[in-house]
């Protein structure tokens, strides 16, 4: 049998086993929601839960009252625009992305990048591909 010579005082145990403890409060670095701290980070939270709903809120109203009014395309840009902004916001502030170096975020949007061009370029030649079976002539 092998012992674990694991310090349980020793903040790296939690990330070798049992990571429940990291999220349930143990590790928790703000104990008194009251701190500067604290208020700072919930502030931060608002800020991005108001941020969010005002561009929801946007895309809504567009949506129900003048993309009827408005050109097809002109209204696709706009949802395009205030998708990409809420997605990149998301992954700025949730997954942390913001707070990086730029080198990584390049790399990070890089690899996107193509992949979204990937699909685009594979959708496109679909499109042409049934394009070409559908009008070419039987012989």
């Amino acid at each position: 049998m092998s012992t674990h010579n694991h310090n349980t005082d020793d903040a790296q145990h939690y990330y070798e086993g049992d990571q429940s403890k990291l999220y349930s409060g143990i590790m928790s670095h703000h104990t008194d929601v009251k701190s500067p701290e604290s208020r700072k980070q919930i502030g931060r939270i608002w800020k991005v839960f108001w941020i969010l709903l005002a561009v929801t809120i946007i895309e809504v109203v567009m949506g129900m009252f003048f993309s009827h009014s408005m050109p097809r395309a002109l209204i696709n840009t706009f949802f395009l625009v205030l998708t990409l902004f809420k997605a990149g916001y998301i992954v700025a502030v949730f997954m942390h992305l913001g707070d990086e170096v730029k080198n990584f975020i390049v790399l990070i949007l890089i690899p996107l990048t193509l992949f979204i061009w990937f699909v685009i370029a594979f959708l496109a030649d679909g499109d042409f591909w049934l394009f070409m079976n559908t009008t070419a002539p039987v012989r």
